[in-house]
């Protein structure tokens, strides 16, 4: 079963883009050393809908599997790089979502 990792988030206002782009590669990296992991996709909300509640920022992974996913959960590169990104966000890990969807 194929894992979708969903993280969508709010940046705070005073994070200059350079932070942004080395919070995606800090992210983007992890796939070197990560088996079953596939590309980390980066994007703004584009949704003309309005029920985005402020999350403008978002990012998904596939996993091969639920085990891959796991492994990328508690890796300390992640956990580094999680770090960072919940540093830079409105609220703290308050300004995070993460939906995990089983494809």
């Amino acid at each position: 079963m194929m894992i979708r990792h969903c993280v969508f988030f709010r940046f705070r206002a005073d994070v200059p883009e350079t932070e942004r782009a080395a919070i995606q590669a800090d992210l983007a990296a992890l796939r070197d050393h990560l088996s079953g992991m596939g590309p980390v996709l980066f994007s703004g909300n584009v949704s003309p809908e309005g029920l985005s509640q402020g999350y403008a920022h978002g990012f998904t992974i596939d996993f091969d599997s639920a085990a891959a996913r796991d492994a990328y959960l508690v890796d300390p590169a992640h956990q580094k790089a999680g770090g960072r990104l919940v540093a830079a966000l409105e609220g703290g890990v308050n300004g995070l979502i993460v939906v995990d969807l089983a494809l």
